[in-house]
């Protein structure tokens, strides 16, 4: 998987070693840390892009995240899709909850799902919700998402 920056510069560590590095820099440098996980995609002709972000946010003074995109051809169902873009963020918040464990960091996962039912993505509600918080993470849909509703929306090219 490769990660970047937001500024673009490729991450050369492992995601989880660059993770870990960042958290000690930030906590000795006296910040207290919330990370927010999140996936959001784009349909584009018989394209499919999905970009995942790890956002870092130090208590009142702003934040930065990691940035990992990808695409594919399968041709998904309104509801397939923003349960594949949840599954992409519980594969990296597991990969990474036990750093976040050892560090006393708090973590959400963001959904980029509507609470309200007129929206075709909320059929994916339940079910996404009840994947994330059974792994025991901390869930957030829209309007709270931002993770996803924002910082990667922003990054689906």
């Amino acid at each position: 998987m490769i990660w970047r920056r937001f500024n673009g510069e490729r991450i050369r560590l492992p995601i989880k070693e660059e993770v870990k590095a960042a958290i000690i820099r930030e906590v000795e440098r006296g910040f207290h840390l919330k990370v927010c996980i999140g996936t959001d995609s784009q349909v584009r002709s018989k394209e499919t892009e999905f970009a995942t972000v790890i956002v870092f946010l130090r208590e009142g003074r702003g934040g930065f995240m990691f940035i990992h995109n990808e695409k594919t051809t399968k041709p998904y169902s309104i509801k397939e899709r923003m349960l594949v873009e949840v599954a992409k963020s519980i594969e990296i918040a597991y990969e990474l909850c036990d750093l976040f464990t050892e560090y006393d960091v708090d973590m959400e996962v963001h959904a980029d799902i509507n609470t309200n039912p007129h929206f075709k993505s909320n059929e994916a509600l339940r079910e996404a919700m009840g994947y994330i918080l059974g792994m025991g993470f901390a869930f957030k849909a829209k309007p709270d998402a931002f993770a996803s509703s924002s910082c990667a929306n922003k990054m689906v090219n």
